[in-house]
């Protein structure tokens, strides 16, 4: 029985489909193919199948250091690797289909596969030297660095304000005003600071967005309250005939 020959370009178009199905199914966003990123997982599945090596840093950088070096600008990067081997080869849907499977079945990658931030993908596959039958996946997901958001809190009160973002508490002292860049957007929660003989008390939740201001303020009877201020829309250019 003659060996089995998977079409390696159509393996890696099938783990990107395969992939958005199951993003589908959990009602997350599709990721599209991005250029460097397939280029930074070709040149990595090449390199391990060549060293039959098998680690995210077998190269000696790590996973978003070949995104940077092949040109994607990121703002986060997450790598799934498989490797597999049978002497009587693979049919091409088959060895995909064990290689996505592999990942859903292993949490560390599972979570990559249906990370909620992460816009694109580059998929490569390579076959080991030797007749082995032995293949090499590498998967890139990634956020690019122009989806990083900005935006700011002052607080203009006289008493301190807390506030949680993305699963960190943080103070801010009266007037002063911080900036944040961050990644992806989320729940912002500001609450009074902790005292003494009191607990803390929600004050505002917002959505956070890029350019958003968010100014705490008190009231006359001392109580605090937040103000979003947005940026401005650009004014439309008008044409001159």
């Amino acid at each position: 029985m003659a060996s089995l020959t998977p079409d390696i370009p159509k393996v890696e178009i099938a783990i990107v489909e395969m992939t958005n199905a199951l993003r589908r199914e959990q009602k997350l966003a599709a990721v599209k193919t991005n250029p460097q990123l397939i280029n930074a997982a070709r040149a990595y599945a090449k390199f391990l199948a060549s060293k039959d090596l098998f680690s995210h840093s077998a190269d000696g950088r790590q996973p978003a250091a070949r995104a940077a070096d092949a040109g994607y600008q990121y703002c986060e990067i997450a790598e799934n690797l498989a490797w597999h081997r049978d002497g009587n080869g693979f049919e091409t849907r088959d060895l995909a289909a064990k290689v996505v499977s592999g990942w859903m079945n292993s949490p560390g990658h599972r979570a990559n596969l249906l990370n909620g931030h992460v816009t694109d993908i580059g998929v490569a596959v390579a076959e080991a030297p030797g007749g082995a039958h032995k293949f090499v996946s590498v998967q890139l997901l990634g956020r690019p660095r122009s989806a990083h958001i900005q935006f700011s809190i002052s607080n203009t009160a006289a008493t301190a304000v807390a506030y949680s973002f993305a699963g960190k508490a943080h103070e801010l002292k009266p007037r002063q005003t911080v900036t944040h860049g961050e990644c992806v957007s989320g729940a912002l929660i500001f609450s009074s600071a902790k005292a003494l003989f009191s607990s803390t008390k929600e004050i505002a939740r917002y959505e956070t967005s890029n350019g958003a201001a968010f100014i705490v303020k008190s009231d006359d009877k001392g109580e605090l309250r937040v103000e979003l201020s947005k940026p401005a829309a650009p004014k439309p250019v008008e044409k001159r005939k």
